[in-house]
């Protein structure tokens, strides 16, 4: 029988105390804790997506936004690579037959990076491309098996797929923030990519492809952009619930240094909480309408209101998660600035990640306003 979403979201609740025992070991090392992927893995999360043509679930955004908020309270560094290694089977189902029969003739699982953030340079040679060059933020790139990188060509940017063993990865992944992603540059030295293997930056964003029309599941053929808001709503509830369970362990266990009083029975501290809580309660539910409102539009046309209004919710749902924690932050007392407290991981991961160019809030905002008063966007990223 095919799996359940349920099944799946149980898999992730199952392992994620252990993802949670893992994150400052996983921070400290600076890349995802090598037991994260294989439980992950091993419990069959990452084809959640994948066409079955592929051997995947072929389940929906709402399957994977849940399952990346679980992992994602548990571990924001680790719940971001989740998200993209299990959201990124849908990018390859972008690419022609040929080259998704190249990636899944090993098995259902591809743990793709993928990054359009690069100085590469693609040479046309017989029968594909010679790339070269390198390219930025690549999260996942330490535990890849694919890779997805961009370069321009004669005719065009072109995004191509190339084996994980074709790349390598210099190590300058040193931040304050989401420290545990390893995201890493992506180096390519001279790698030859056949022809079926490259695609044109513009086809890939827009929807359909040649290669999404293989599957009778419209999903296949969304825009880019606003799978990509559907695909990081559960990285953002998740690290807030995350958050607010280490800032309810604070308040019932902290006692204040020169009064002597516990926080669990200051009426005050009660409000910081229940604040916190229903602060969470609004972010997952926005999360699930987000994804709500995305799946009904599936085979049909993503307009320009509908692109800006989930990318301004999308920022919006950033923003929100970013205030709260700082807003824990600040009144959950100086110990929980210890390298060894959740808290602290949370905020820093958090501050980190809501600034993103893809859902920058400032950016989603002004681009919904524009439309609102006839004014065009002034942004590529809708």
């Amino acid at each position: 029988m095919a799996i359940t979403k349920q099944e799946l979201v149980e898999r992730a609740r199952a392992i994620a105390p252990g993802i949670a025992a893992r994150a400052q070991q996983t921070e400290v090392q600076r890349k995802p804790h090598d037991d994260n992927i294989k439980e992950m893995v091993d419990a069959g999360l990452m084809p959640v997506l994948l066409p079955k043509r592929w051997g995947g679930h072929e389940l929906g955004l709402d399957a994977h936004m849940e399952i990346v908020e679980v992992i994602s309270s548990a571990c924001m560094s680790t719940g971001w690579i989740a998200g993209f290694y299990m959201g990124h089977h849908f990018f390859v189902t972008k690419f022609s037959e040929r080259a998704q029969a190249d990636v899944f003739a090993d098995g259902p699982t591809c743990l793709l990076p993928a990054t359009t953030n690069s100085l590469m340079k693609a040479k046309k040679v017989t029968g594909g491309w010679e790339i070269s060059g390198r390219a930025t933020w690549g999260s996942g790139i330490m535990h890849a098996t694919w890779a997805l990188v961009s370069a321009d060509t004669d005719d065009g940017r072109r995004v191509f797929l190339i084996p994980a063993s074709d790349t390598r990865f210099d190590d300058v992944w040193f931040m304050s923030g989401m420290a545990g992603t390893g995201s890493n540059d992506i180096v390519v030295d001279g790698a030859f990519v056949p022809e079926h293997r490259g695609l044109l930056m513009e086809s890939f964003m827009a929807g359909p492809t040649e290669g999404s029309r293989i599957h009778e599941n419209p999903f296949y053929s969304m825009p880019l952009m606003p799978f990509i808001y559907n695909e990081i709503a559960g990285f953002f509830s998740g690290g807030l619930a995350g958050a607010v369970d280490a800032f309810e362990t604070t308040i019932k266990k902290r006692v204040i240094t020169h009064s002597e009083q516990a926080t669990r029975e200051r009426p005050h501290n009660h409000i910081q909480l229940g604040s916190a809580i229903a602060s969470s309660i609004v972010a997952k539910e926005l999360a699930r309408s987000i994804v709500r409102q995305t799946m009904p539009l599936i085979g049909g046309e993503f307009d320009l209101e509908t692109r800006l209004r989930l990318k301004a919710q999308a920022g919006f749902l950033a923003d929100h998660c970013r205030r709260t924690i700082n807003e824990m932050m600040n009144r959950s007392g100086a110990t929980n600035f210890q390298s060894s407290a959740p808290l602290q991981r949370f905020f820093r991961d958090v501050n980190t990640v809501a600034i993103h160019a893809f859902w920058d809030w400032e950016v989603a905002f002004e681009q919904l306003g524009r439309h609102r008063v006839g004014l065009a966007p002034n942004n590529p990223l809708v």
